[in-house]
């Protein structure tokens, strides 16, 4: 279990590291902002992360966007933010997760990047300061809110949005005058057709990603009509099952499985974009899944030799985007309480956002910063501007979704049934309710 949700970290926070490692340096953008003399600094926050910070007195370094918007922060405020970082300590075979619920429980740094799981676990032991007296916290989009919100408190915020979606190779649609999948129904047709023509496995699957077929299905309604406190909560009581949510979509996983238009022993052992990447790129697969930075990445499906575009996963209304959010939160015992704090309101900014946003070209979590997207993924930001889209993590349910949902979906691969994947949801509930 160790080493699968240690893969698991990898992947949630894959849309965060991957842009934060690949974003260009900004000649001559707020260049007067970078801190060029650390030793004058007398305040400091630390900040424990998967990734090291950038030297800004280095000539010719490509800082990240990160980077330069904590230069902001130090430069505006007066003080240094110290990076702790995961990589740079010999944790062995502990994870992320369990490394930052030890540091956090013992309040050993200010404030973290966190993963859903752990965002949930800290808020309700009361381990995360609540993040709603931000000013920056007055213009989150409300997805952003109620990811993140536990037992009433907004206990993280992000930097971005992370969101999931199907990509589609339209010149392979095109040529069998099909029309992108709006339903599970029309998701089942295009795979027929797909596989009467002679392509062997319509949809590229590795064994992360397939949870967001299930996540669409599962809360279409429960995100989109309106009544989403009133059935988290009955969630969180016991009156309504999990498994109830979650079984149209592994029934619709067993049946794509069943058909041939997943390959569940090779699923099972691919990991995410290494495994179906080059099938899809070299026009063998016309369907994978992937997070919205991909698309951007050259190392993944930034550079396609075909008409590539970005959906939502199939549900009852339409194309719908799968939400994940990382996020940082505080220390309810940080040593540098106010000052933390105020690093924070800048970093999320919509000043510092805007920066972000355009450097990475991610969705913020901001509703005034909008990012100016490639073609291929305007399908997808329509549709989260228009305000659908499902979680696939929320800190308010008792039941962790991503990380969980994850496991079972690996389970049905492996061969359990979808009774078998149901019975294991409700044990998760039980448990959950006698906490």
């Amino acid at each position: 279990m160790g080493k699968r949700m240690k893969k698991i970290t990898a992947v949630l926070l894959a849309g965060v590291t991957a842009s934060l490692a690949c974003a260009c340096g900004q000649e001559g953008v707020l260049e007067d902002n970078l801190v060029k003399n650390k030793e004058d600094r007398v305040k400091t926050v630390m900040l424990f992360a998967p990734m090291e910070k950038s030297d800004p007195d280095n000539e010719n370094v490509s800082r990240t966007a990160f980077d330069i918007t904590v230069g902001m922060a130090e430069e505006k405020l007066g003080v240094t933010v110290e990076y702790r970082t995961y990589t740079a300590e010999n944790y062995q075979e502990k994870t992320y997760d369990e490394v930052t619920l030890d540091r956090a429980r013992n309040h050993m740094d200010d404030f973290y990047l966190l993963n859903p799981d752990t965002i949930q676990i800290l808020g309700e032991e009361g381990e995360l300061a609540d993040l709603s007296g931000l000013d920056s916290a007055k213009n989150l989009r409300e997805v952003v809110k109620i990811a993140n919100t536990v037992n009433g408190k907004l206990v993280s915020i992000p930097q971005e949005v992370v969101v999931n979606g199907l990509f589609v190779n339209k010149d392979m649609f095109d040529k069998y005058n099909l029309e992108l999948p709006n339903t599970p129904e029309d998701m089942m047709e295009c795979c027929r057709v797909f596989k009467e023509n002679g392509i062997e496995t319509p949809v590229g699957a590795n064994r992360w990603w397939l949870e967001n077929f299930v996540f669409a299905q599962a809360y279409a309604d429960l995100y989109n009509k309106g009544n989403t406190e009133q059935e988290i909560a009955a969630l969180n009581s016991g009156e309504a099952k999990y498994s109830d949510y979650m079984r149209p979509g592994f029934e619709f996983l067993q049946e794509m499985i069943d058909k041939g238009y997943i390959d569940a022993k090779a699923a099972y052992t691919y990991e995410a974009i290494e495994g179906e990447g080059p099938d899809f790129l070299a026009q063998k697969t016309p369907i994978v899944m992937a997070y919205w930075g991909a698309a951007n990445a050259d190392t993944a499906y930034g550079k396609p030799d075909f008409n590539m575009q970005v959906i939502g996963f199939p549900s009852k209304l339409g194309q719908m985007p799968v939400v994940s959010v990382t996020g940082y939160g505080v220390s309810a015992e940080a040593e540098h309480m106010q000052d933390t704090m105020d690093v924070l309101d800048v970093l999320l900014s919509d000043e510092a956002l805007q920066l972000y946003t355009e450097t990475n070209k991610v969705i913020s979590p901001s509703k005034n910063v909008q990012v100016d997207c490639i073609d291929a993924l305007k399908p997808l930001n329509d549709r989260v501007n228009e305000g659908v889209y499902v979680l696939g993590s929320n800190a308010g349910m008792k039941v962790e979704q991503w990380g969980n949902t994850c496991n079972i979906v690996r389970n049905l691969l492996n061969g359990a049934t979808v009774e078998e994947c149901m019975a294991e949801f409700d044990k998760l509930q039980e448990e959950s309710l006698k906490k």
